[in-house]
């Protein structure tokens, strides 16, 4: 397999000079549960500084944490769950899953979802992830999983013939990132032991599906894992394994800017 690298990522939509709000991007989050509220947070600390736009749904609890500091999320608008259909259908992506539990609550809501709206681009992790109906699986759609939950997806199943077989794009998550689509499969290297923290995965997701607004999905996806990556061992270099995901979430941008381009 082919190892990604920066000229992979090079094609990468930037904000063009006079381009107005909601142009780069309208991101939906549902994530969080009464028992994870931060997972999601960090999914949409990282998404509101890529894309224009962040609608976010969760358990109320976790929608008053954003009200509440509504002075960083200002490009965010908080979402009542009986109200995210109407916000599936005129965003560019949806994010599925941080935070969320592995109950029938979460079981319900994601494949019923998945299913009224095959046509929309969908990011699939975590509590998601792991209720996910495997028929219910939109095209295109891009899974983010760890080991542990694609041996329970799929009893190890290999990752490319999994994403040819479902039409999805498959994140395999480890030291290295594997990352399928159709018949191609590519290697994503780097990370260090400091992303082993709870939480950088839900950092990952929020960012490839901010990418995923406004690029194919499979550039997204590996994207993503690249900048995710380089992210980490620029925090490494400077305060070795002992940051989290805030930090991560907080370095990205400054990655993001000194990987691309930017039109003047």
């Amino acid at each position: 397999m082919k190892t990604v690298t920066i000229d992979d990522i090079k094609n990468l939509c930037v904000p063009l000079p006079g381009s107005h709000k909601g142009q780069n991007g309208r991101l939906l989050i549902i994530g969080g549960s009464h028992l994870f509220h931060a997972a999601s947070l960090w999914s949409l600390t990282v998404a509101s500084r890529i894309v224009d736009l962040v609608h976010y749904s969760s358990v109320p609890e976790n929608n008053e944490i954003v009200a509440r500091n509504k002075e960083e999320f200002r490009n965010g608008i908080v979402v009542r769950r009986e109200d995210v259909e109407q916000y599936i259908e005129e965003d560019d992506a949806i994010l599925i899953g941080p935070g969320m539990t592995r109950d029938e609550e979460t079981e319900t809501l994601t494949n019923s979802l998945l299913k009224k709206f095959p046509k929309k681009q969908w990011v699939i992790d975590a509590g998601a992830l792991q209720m996910l109906d495997l028929s219910a699986i939109p095209k295109n759609a891009i899974l983010t999983p760890h080991h542990g939950e694609y041996r329970g997806l799929t009893k190890n199943e290999d990752p490319g013939e999994f994403a040819k077989k479902y039409q999805c794009i498959v994140l395999l998550k480890g030291e290295k990132d594997i990352a399928c689509s159709g018949g191609e499969c590519r290697v994503i290297a780097g990370g260090n032991a400091g992303m082993t923290k709870g939480g950088t995965g839900d950092v990952l997701a929020g960012l490839i599906a901010a990418l995923a607004c406004k690029n194919d999905p499979f550039l997204a996806t590996i994207a993503g894992s690249f900048i995710n990556k380089k992210a980490g061992d620029a925090l490494y270099e400077r305060v070795g394994p002992y940051f989290n995901a805030s930090d991560l979430a907080n370095q990205i941008p400054k990655t993001m800017k000194g990987l691309l381009s930017y039109p003047l």
